[in-house]
């Protein structure tokens, strides 16, 4: 890195690995609430003996159900502990690929819209519609770091490490910070693919599901304000004050490409260990944006980035891996990725894997050219031969007309027959009625 001071990479020391199993071990000493009020719930109804000390797995005579559900439990705890060792294990991974930076950004930088896409169903890339530019969005919560996460990238691949940030970051948690949409090519002198910097989500899943389906269908455009229907007048007035220039500025619109859910470490961590509806409002927030049909293409779920990881042990940031993979059904080790508000080589191959990954499925989910999807209309061949006979009979019996019309007196004496070219008239709109039919 040119000699600069490099911040050690995450690695999974000793401590972070006891600590870990004791909190696995924990975990799985106690069942989770809703297996305890079931308990409760079967024993006061007398359906079920009192456990003495029977483990998980085991049957009693009386509670068949209990050990159904004990056995759920327990594989439900091994997937866990499982997704733990392969999110630590991925730490590692990264550490020696790190190695390796230079190529994996040299990947990144090489990039052109369509380039990874993979030829099946003998497609071709004339076939789809490739964008100029390859545009990903960025998607996430109030204080999830989404403008932090775009000047993190655009310095990786930048030359000048000296150079400003090109987000404006909000200081506190005053407002929403961004109110417009914000376009950044990365790099600066590329076209090849660029990152939108959003609004933030707002409390109300009605609005969030507005606005994420606009943004999906219509396509996206540099500087367009965010306003939403909750939005108070003074907010609106002030958007529109701030709004003076945009309407002399004639911006291209993008479709988006692919989504990047970008979480805040600290409040995930909030939630999940929290029985405070006001904590678990940030994860719900999140599932039921994630959810929305309109932010994945076909079976391709977005990917998640986990950002304020510098703040916690690295037992804790495998953990909240986890807990989104459960939440939101995604690959915690593949799909989540962990990037920390640092400058070292782990944190920078974090950030091109993600974006290698956010492209690869742009790629993969270009859109057919509208002339390919349209069904072409198939004429069945019975059609030809009627067409055929027609044109036969209308032939012949034009000619045959025209050979019998009397001599006029004074006129001319026809041409034999077989030397007469006569003009032929010809009903071609009955021929196409015949034809239509």
């Amino acid at each position: 890195m040119g000699g600069d001071t490099i911040t050690p990479p995450p690695s999974i020391s000793e401590e972070d690995s006891s600590s870990l199993e004791q909190e696995l071990s924990h975990s799985a000493s106690q069942a989770p609430t809703f297996f305890r009020d079931d308990m409760s719930m079967k024993f006061e109804h007398g359906t079920m003996i009192e456990n003495d000390g029977m483990g998980f797995g085991e049957v009693n005579e009386v509670g068949n159900g209990f050990s159904s559900a004990a056995l759920d439990f327990e594989a439900s705890q091994r997937r866990r502990h499982n997704a733990y060792r392969e999110v630590l294990q991925s730490y590692d991974e990264l550490q020696i690929r790190s190695e390796n930076l230079k190529e994996a950004k040299s990947k990144i930088l090489s990039y052109t819209p369509g380039a990874w896409m993979e030829k099946v169903g003998g497609m071709q890339l004339t076939d789809y519609d490739v964008p100029k530019t390859t545009s990903l969005i960025l998607i996430g919560p109030k204080g999830s770091g989404k403008s932090s996460l775009v000047n993190r990238i655009s310095k990786v691949f930048e030359e000048d490490k000296f150079a400003s940030e090109r987000a404006q970051v909000s200081y506190s948690s005053v407002g929403d910070g961004t109110y417009f949409l914000q376009e950044y090519m990365i790099p600066k002198s590329s076209t090849s693919f660029c990152l939108y910097d959003t609004r933030s989500l707002s409390d109300d899943p009605s609005n969030n599901d507005e606005i994420l389906k606009l943004w999906m269908t219509k396509g996206v455009r540099h500087g367009d304000p965010v306003i939403r229907n909750s939005d108070s007048p003074s907010l609106r007035t002030s958007m529109k004050c701030k709004d003076r220039w945009n309407r002399f500025l004639s911006s291209e619109i993008r479709m988006v490409n692919f989504v990047i859910f970008v979480v805040n470490g600290m409040s995930v961590l909030k939630s999940m260990d929290s029985n405070d509806d006001s904590e678990n409002k940030y994860s719900q927030t999140l599932a039921r944006a994630f959810s929305c049909p309109y932010v994945s293409f076909k079976d391709d779920k977005p990917v998640v980035v986990v950002t304020h990881g510098d703040l916690l042990s690295l037992s804790d940031r495998a953990r909240i891996r986890v807990h989104l993979g459960e939440l939101l059904g995604i690959p915690p080790a593949k799909q989540i990725f962990d990037i920390a508000e640092s400058c070292d080589p782990v944190t920078e191959l974090t950030i091109t894997d993600m974006l290698c990954f956010c492209l690869e499925h742009a790629d993969k989910n270009l859109p057919r050219k509208s002339w390919i999807t349209k069904k072409v209309p198939t004429v069945p061949l019975s059609a030809y031969i009627l067409l055929l006979i027609t044109l036969g009979i209308v032939i012949i019996s034009a000619y045959v007309h025209h050979a019998h019309i009397p001599h006029v007196k004074g006129a001319k004496p026809r041409a034999k027959l077989h030397k007469a070219s006569p003009k032929l008239d010809i009903n071609w709109h009955k021929i196409r009625h015949l034809w239509l039919e």
